[in-house]
């Protein structure tokens, strides 16, 4: 007989159906027991639709009910260390969705919470779960880019504004416009695949050109009429790394481009490679020739979506090695985006560490 463990999701919005409640599902070892919400109408559909058998409002309730083994945290960014650090105090392990948090400060309080309790604490930072990024990563790490020495990482959207007026768009529930939120995507996969040096130096700068245009709303995305909008729809900025290396990167919403792109693009001293809207190229050189090659990757969506949660749950009983997406790269991002948005105020670039003007270094 399996020894299952037990899971309650906390958030039922659209990450948490099209993501986490089909992961541990998908898990035999995993028993879904329970789904918090505080639309009481949203939990108990989705409730009703998975079969789940317990239905709250309230997350400390369903923690004294429920006594889950492991939580998802699928909130509005503002909740995810308030929840993540009671979730860890009454013996969870949290799976939350990204950012970690909307400050470094909230990222270091959760590690401390983390360790104090010990538990395991897992970003849900998808992307660096894709074939295409497991099959790169590992390319890398045999060698086959030399030292990487240049990055490029963005998303650009034509019409992409999340949830105009609600929490995605107020700076106090959100921490940030586009950066935090596409940028945990993929300025994040493009320091994961450089093996996650440090910033030395971040420069950025911000935009708001697109607030009283509902052309731009993406698809989908329930807005609030008259709703706050007081975060960047476009972000660009710059990292100067530790190693020498740099990194630069471009965010928007929205933008008058002909189509959307996210991509990853990597330097090497012996290859590079590019992730471009889910294609990936790896390019070098043999006998004097410059290659392009397009790796044939044989995809499975519904395999990239569990192996996932089959990581963490195996993290969870000690069988899954280290956690790929631990809470430290949150906290490292964390401190990137407080420092972006430091060097946006202050026009020019500044120091990760103490957050000071960076003249000296450039």
């Amino acid at each position: 007989m399996i020894n299952k463990l037990k899971y309650a999701l906390i958030g039922a919005g659209g990450n948490a159906e099209k993501k986490h409640i089909h992961g541990y599902l998908a898990l035999e070892d995993v028993e879904v027991a329970a789904i918090c919400d505080i639309d009481a109408g949203k939990a108990a559909r989705m409730a009703e639709k998975y079969n789940v058998p317990g239905v709250y409002t309230d997350y400390k309730e369903m923690f004294a009910h429920e006594r889950p083994d492991i939580v998802s945290i699928v909130t509005p960014n503002f909740l995810h260390a308030e929840i993540t650090e009671y979730a860890l105090a009454h013996g969870a392990h949290v799976h939350c969705e990204k950012p970690l948090s909307i400050s470094s400060e909230e990222a270091a309080r959760i590690i401390a919470a983390r360790d104090r309790y010990g538990k395991q604490v897992m970003i849900g930072l998808n992307n660096r779960f894709l074939n295409e990024a497991v099959f790169l990563k590992k390319w890398i790490d045999d060698g086959n880019l030399g030292k990487i020495y240049n990055a490029k990482a963005g998303w650009v959207r034509r019409a992409g504004i999340p949830g105009r007026g609600t929490w995605f768009t107020d700076k106090d529930r959100s921490g940030g416009g586009v950066l935090i939120d596409l940028g945990a995507h993929y300025l994040d996969l493009a320091l994961y695949f450089m093996g996650l040096p440090r910033a030395k130096y971040v420069a950025g700068s911000i935009h708001q050109n697109f607030v009283h245009t509902t052309a731009r709303n993406r698809n989908g995305y329930r807005g609030i009429e008259g709703g706050l909008f007081n975060v960047e729809d476009a972000a660009t900025g710059y990292l100067g790394l530790e190693n020498s290396a740099s990194l630069s990167f471009d965010f928007s919403w929205a933008s008058n481009i002909e189509e959307d792109r996210f991509y990853v693009e990597l330097m090497g001293s012996r290859g590079g490679a590019s992730l471009v809207n889910g294609t990936l190229k790896l390019f070098g050189e043999s006998s004097d020739i410059c290659l392009d090659i397009t790796p044939k990757l044989k995809l499975n969506p519904a395999l990239q979506l569990k192996n996932e949660f089959r990581h963490f749950v195996d993290c969870i009983k000690g069988q899954g090695g280290s956690l790929i997406a631990p809470a430290e790269d949150g906290l490292y991002f964390a401190e990137i985006v407080d420092a972006f948005y430091e060097s946006a105020a202050a026009g020019g670039p500044v120091l990760l560490n103490n957050k000071q003007p960076a003249a000296a270094v450039i």
